[in-house]
């Protein structure tokens, strides 16, 4: 399997785990403490490294570490958006669709 393959399935994955550990405690520990939350936060967190750490050095080895962070942002968005319509219940507007293609700008600048 190709390096950038395997870079983006793991920060894929990773960013799962992220943006439930950032995010999912607003739904799910609303009401506990934010001490409660945070350690919560940090134990998904602890999965989204064991895989963000690995695809970021499996990737450092064939794409700039700009590249990587560029990559990386366009998958937050990717995992972020569903997960802010589907799971959280937040409405869909164009601010999305703007992000996106702001985006799309950088990636093409920055993989010319």
């Amino acid at each position: 399997m190709p390096i950038l393959l395997q870079t983006t399935l793991l920060l894929v994955l990773s960013n799962v785990f992220m943006t439930f550990a950032w995010y999912a405690h607003l739904k799910n520990l609303g009401s506990r403490p934010w001490f409660v939350a945070a350690l919560v936060s940090w134990g998904i967190a602890l999965f989204e490294y064991l895989l963000q750490v690995p695809a970021n050095r499996l990737g450092f080895r064939t794409l700039s570490l700009a590249q990587l962070k560029i990559i990386q942002e366009v998958i937050t968005l990717g995992v972020f958006v569903p997960f802010a319509v589907g799971y959280m219940r937040q409405p869909v507007t164009l601010n999305f669709l703007w992000a996106a293609l702001c985006l799309m700008g950088a990636v093409y600048f920055m993989f010319r």
